[in-house]
């Protein structure tokens, strides 16, 4: 039996995970990283056709939505703000060296039904038909609110003192309509639910900002993707932190984790041991540690259309975010759509993908709202799984 010492214990090769093990490995840490299957990525992977069909049971994809190993569809799919954290962190590591990312090509909102461009800036809102006139001009009065904000400039936060005041008081001050503040706060911050309007203003600005300052990086849109699927961020970490030294074991069983006075020290793999002073896992790793907090809805379906309309002007790839209110709900809808620009799927095919929280006993029925955006659908695979 090998007893060996580390740094740090990665469990599981999931996107969070992999972020980790390599910022520790380019930091100097000696990282040991595991994971039971035989595969990177854990939730984070990205299937061929035929990975699809087996994982929800299907059989054999038919002949007509073309060969299999053109697809590489996300189970846990999600788009990169073209500023942010997650680019610093892919700048940092270098990992930007294994990966090349594209942009998507636009953001949508939808009210009373129809779906309108997301306008980011004071110009976008003057010219945006999601309002009326004297609305665009305090819309427009927001965005340069937010644009000028400066956390060591008082003079710059409008009266408020931001870490304090409800953001609810800010949109009041700016009088800003119900319609405005949906997609401010649910296109744009990106909020699930209304629970952010009653806590601190900060926060909320600094996300708004966050969207102006990544769509201005690239004009069509503030979301990044990656070329075939995000199935290859675990794998762009993991390579990077195998340069700097990181272990890593696929296919390898933990048969117990080993605890000091209720902390986590080490793990057990067979015969061997190893241990660190820190320990980080995918929750399935450690099912007693976590509790039920939601549940999350998902659908992907296999198009051989764009979403048309005359905001989306056949876009190949896009987000269209349906706030709570638009559809009577508590959470919002967000569909993403992608096609071959990503390589993710053959020329003529889209990946549609449609996912909100569970707020009733029946679960799919909760996406029709979206299904009546998008039309036509070849092929659709229901998800229902617990966010953690």
């Amino acid at each position: 039996a090998m007893n060996t010492d580390y740094d740090a214990i990665v469990l599981g090769t999931g996107l969070k995970e992999c972020i980790i093990s390599g910022l520790l490995s380019v930091d100097g840490y000696k990282v040991l990283h595991l994971d039971r299957n035989g595969y990177y990525g854990g939730e984070s992977a990205s299937l061929n056709l035929q990975q699809l069909y087996e994982h929800f049971g299907k059989g054999t994809p038919s002949p007509s939505l073309g060969e299999s190993r053109e697809y590489n569809v996300d189970l846990v799919p999600k788009f990169i703000f073209a500023s942010g954290l997650m680019v610093d962190i892919l700048l940092k590591t270098e990992v930007t060296r294994y990966l090349e990312f594209r942009q998507v090509e636009g953001s949508f909102v939808v009210k009373k039904g129809e779906i309108y461009k997301v306008p980011a800036t004071d110009g976008e809102a003057i010219k945006s038909s999601l309002m009326g006139i004297m609305e665009k001009r305090r819309c427009k009065k927001f965005f340069e609110f937010v644009q000028e904000f400066d956390l060591d400039k008082p003079k710059t936060h409008a009266g408020f003192n931001l870490q304090t005041a409800p953001m609810v008081d800010v949109f009041k001050h700016f009088s800003l309509e119900h319609e405005t503040i949906d997609f401010l706060g649910h296109a744009m911050a990106l909020y699930r639910d209304d629970s952010y309007l009653k806590l601190p203003a900060l926060p909320t600005i600094e996300r708004i900002r966050l969207y102006c300052e990544a769509l201005s990086k690239h004009g069509k849109s503030p979301y990044l993707y990656p070329l075939y699927g995000l199935g290859e961020l675990p794998q762009g970490f993991a390579r990077r932190s195998a340069l700097f030294g990181g272990t890593y074991m696929l296919n390898t069983n933990i048969t117990e984790i080993l605890y000091e006075n209720n902390v986590a020290v080490g793990i057990k793999t067979g015969n061997d041991i190893s241990k660190a002073k820190l320990i980080v896992a995918d929750p399935t790793y450690f099912p007693n540690k976590v509790k039920k907090a939601g549940q999350v809805i998902r659908s992907i379906s296999i198009l051989d259309h764009t979403i048309k309309d005359k905001e989306t002007k056949d876009a190949s790839s896009l987000q269209i975010i349906i706030p709570q209110h638009q559809a009577n709900r508590k959470s919002d809808i967000y569909i993403s759509l992608i096609s071959s620009t990503f390589e993710v799927a053959p020329k003529g095919k889209y990946i549609c993908i449609v996912q909100t929280t569970v707020e009733t006993s029946d679960p799919s029925k909760e996406l029709e709202p979206a299904y009546k955006l998008i039309g036509n659908r070849l092929e659709t695979y229901v998800i229902s799984f617990i966010r953690d």
